[in-house]
């Protein structure tokens, strides 16, 4: 596996502690649906968070957030609809990015709720 590869699991993890932390039970890792692959479904209370980790070394070329394009979203919202349906949960589902940015042996964490579309 390559560095990038592991500093992107490393991020998964760290976002994964970060919500266990603060409340959220975790339903699934990577859950994946025909082309869509979500890297973490978790709950808290009645909301089912649908969360996008965005793990980078540099935040010097673009917001790490904005690197979530629209096709993505769109997989996104369809993978999360077929959990949600399979599941047959009732639950609000939000949209979430969390952005890991490494500096040296630091890391900054950014949670971001509802940070895109919304059903």
């Amino acid at each position: 596996m390559g560095k990038h590869n592991e500093f992107g699991k490393e991020g998964e993890e760290i976002a994964v502690n970060y919500l266990k932390k603060n409340g959220y039970v975790i339903k699934y890792k990577n859950y994946r649906y025909l082309k869509a692959e979500i890297d973490i479904i978790a709950r808290k209370g009645d909301t089912l968070a649908i969360v996008e980790v965005r793990s980078r070394s540099s935040n010097f070329i673009e917001n790490i957030a904005e690197t979530v394009t629209p096709k993505k979203i769109k997989l996104l919202v369809i993978a999360a609809d077929h959990y949600v349906t399979d599941n047959n949960l009732d639950v609000e589902v939000r949209f979430d990015i969390i952005t890991i940015l490494k500096n040296k042996s630091q890391f900054e964490l950014e949670h971001l709720e509802s940070a895109f579309y919304h059903f």
